[in-house]
């Protein structure tokens, strides 16, 4: 390859991305220009990529992890033709343009996540080799290889500092994901100075004890040493590989390369012209980009559509071998659950006796992995309490890869992040389970699954003070609240079984919204009729037995308490009409006059009723209304002792409606 040509198209990478930054009056500069040569050897010589077909199944993955450095993806994506124009790089951080400041999936083509929080992509770029791992034991057969592409993430000294990259390469090494390359753009700077400042450790050793095998490349401009390096780890299906890239940040700035200074500020108008200087470029002009560069990349980009359409022509041979295979490989990459399902009585079944809602779920885990053969899923460290295992199906790992169960370990965020990751490779529809509680620790990662609109699904369990004996640590009181305060998440928080079977289809129905299924360790009375009607989000579980004039409402383990305090007020008589509420986001898309009929404006006597946080309650209870719920964290004691403290009895639900 002429060299010449080569170092014209880094340069390019390194110009578009500083007058883009420049013109914006704000980014991060540091991070493209530093780490152009890098990118640009792996996208030009070692990615399989066909810009015509992006989505295309058995492409390589490339995930900027530090998203802050996005005008280096920018500027790739324009440079290989994924349709990126220069008016899409001059609108750079511009309110609806092309080219946000961090990277957003299904915003800009060629985007495979949404990075920006520091690890996350790490912890996605887990889950996409994990997700080629095992589709490829699903589907490869000897001489076809269906399912055979890398994944590379690039990451920075900030990706390393975050917890959740130790908790994602853990699992990466203990899973042998050969097929994951890490590039490390080690540049030694992060915002406040050097990372002597706070971050000395041996990354290399901390690397290798995680299952990596490493590699240093002491001059990130050094093409031949860079290429060399990831070729190495093409050709090795041991491990997972880790590459050290010596950088400097912001090379070819003279004023800033190498200090604090390149990280997160345009350079100044200045600066950038003694960049071009630097660089030799032949032209000042802001965007430009000579035509033999861009004649360059248009042959790079010739070259790599052979792979795909070698790939398509090994499927079709692969679909007259193998039809089976085939129906199966078009069940897994399409929408699986059906409309059928809601006339499927081998699913919507009530338990035959009071059940606690998280072995509800475990019970239609079950039943939905006989219906959907690409559900995949687990828990971290804690199946046997959260149910969230496929009974007799083994777990996928090193030497298993076929499993559909996964050990994710006690590592919540990362669980998260890696299913995310596995929703993005395609191909399988993915769960997630822990305590309620922990749920802080992966609330993080869901919010990217709402920002990305991926329908990840999170099975949290133990959901109330009625964690008991665990005490306060472990009973969450804030944190539904918290959720249902994330936009497009849907909280189900079910209150038998029924509910339970809806919140699970609501959740394998969705296309874009991710949703969290909200569970409990007590056992709960089997209440809802129709599962149909919980499809709606909240409905009229008992009508008064004349005109209402008091509602209560309540989801989950209260539903019960509510139905036992209808009826107790009723004798008394009160005339009251008990709803259920298990989704409110999902009552919230009912059309109006659906809405009006549930919760009549005219029946401003309402009581809410949830052992959690009242926290936006008031919506539905109003000025004129009152709430039973926690306000504080609850205590250790036996479950029945703490609902009876905190007031959720039948008593104090009646006091609370009569004092309205």
């Amino acid at each position: 390859m002429n060299r010449e040509i080569e170092t014209k198209a880094v340069n390019a990478i390194r110009v578009l991305s500083a007058d883009a930054i420049q013109k914006a009056r704000s980014g991060h500069p540091g991070l493209p220009l530093g780490a152009a040569a890098m990118a640009y050897e792996l996208w030009a010589h070692h990615m399989k990529i066909d810009p015509a077909m992006p989505d295309w199944a058995d492409r390589d993955r490339f995930v900027l992890s530090g998203g802050h450095g996005s005008m280096l993806l920018y500027s790739l994506l324009h440079l290989f033709g994924y349709g990126l124009k220069k008016e899409d790089l001059a609108e750079f951080r511009q309110f609806g343009s092309l080219t946000p400041g961090h990277p957003e999936y299904r915003h800009t083509v060629g985007v495979e996540a949404t990075t920006g929080p520091l690890g996350a992509g790490l912890a996605m770029s887990v889950g996409m080799a994990a997700a080629e791992k095992h589709l490829a034991a699903v589907f490869n057969r000897p001489g076809y290889e269906l399912v055979n592409h890398r994944t590379y993430v690039l990451c920075g000294d900030g990706c390393l500092m975050e917890g959740i990259s130790s908790e994602a390469l853990s699992l990466a090494g203990t899973w042998k994901l050969s097929k994951l390359t890490v590039l490390y753009d080690s540049n030694r700077i992060s915002i406040e100075g050097t990372t002597d400042l706070a971050f000395t450790e041996d990354v290399e050793k901390r690397m290798q004890a995680f299952g990596f095998k490493t590699l240093t490349v002491e001059d990130g401009n050094d093409l031949a040493a860079i290429g060399a390096a990831l070729k190495a780890a093409e050709e090795d299906d041991s491990a997972p590989y880790f590459l050290i890239i010596r950088t400097e940040i912001g090379y070819g700035c003279p004023a800033k390369q190498g200090t604090a200074a390149a990280h997160g500020e345009p350079l100044g108008e200045e600066n950038v012209r003694a960049m071009k200087e630097f660089l030799h470029w032949e032209s000042q002009e802001p965007f430009y980009v000579p035509e033999e560069v861009y004649r360059h990349y248009a042959a790079l980009r010739e070259e790599k559509q052979t792979a795909s359409e070698r790939w398509q022509r090994l499927f079709d041979a692969y679909s007259e071998k193998y039809p089976e295979l085939r129906a199966k490989w078009e069940q897994y990459h399409s929408h699986v659950c059906e409309e059928s399902l809601t006339e499927d009585r081998g699913f919507w079944r009530p338990a035959e006796k009071p059940e606690a809602s998280r072995a509800s779920s475990g019970a239609v885990i079950n039943e939905m992995a006989k219906r959907i053969p690409n559900l995949f899923g687990g828990s971290a460290d804690l199946a046997p309490s959260t149910k969230t295992d496929i009974k007799g199906e083994p777990f996928f790992s090193a030497d298993c890869p076929e499993g559909r169960n996964l050990h994710f370990g006690v590592r919540e965020l990362a669980m998260a992040g890696i299913a995310n990751g596995m929703l993005l490779h395609g191909g399988l529809r993915t769960y997630v389970g822990t305590f309620f509680v922990f749920s802080d620790y992966l609330k993080p990662m869901a919010r990217l699954s709402a920002l990305m609109r991926i329908p990840q699904i999170f099975v949290l369990t133990h959901d109330s003070i009625g964690v008991g004996e665990d005490g306060p640590t472990h009973e969450p009181i804030e944190q539904l609240a918290m959720l249902r305060s994330m936009p497009n998440l849907r909280v189900f928080r079910p209150c038998d079984r029924v509910e339970t079977e809806a919140a699970w289809y609501t959740a394998m129905q969705s296309v874009e919204t991710p949703t969290a299924i909200v569970l409990t360790r007590q056992n709960l009375a089997q209440v809802c009729p129709d599962g149909a009607q919980a499809l709606r989000g909240a409905y009229i579980l008992r009508e008064a037995k004349s005109t209402p004039e008091y509602i209560l409402i309540a989801t989950g383990s209260e539903v019960g308490l509510a139905l036992e305090a209808q009826e107790q007020l009723e004798r008394e008589g009160y005339s009251v009409r008990v709803v259920s509420m298990p989704c409110m986001e999902l009552f919230e898309e009912q059309d109006a006059s659906y809405r009006e009929s549930v919760l009549p404006k005219t029946i401003r006597k309402r009581v809410s009723i949830e052992a959690l946080s009242d926290f936006g309650w008031g919506k539905y209870t109003g000025l004129d209304g009152a709430s039973v719920a926690m306000h504080s964290f609850g205590a250790s004691a036996p479950a029945a002792k703490l609902f009876a403290h905190f007031g959720f009895t039948v008593e104090n639900v009646v006091k609370t409606v009569k004092e309205l």
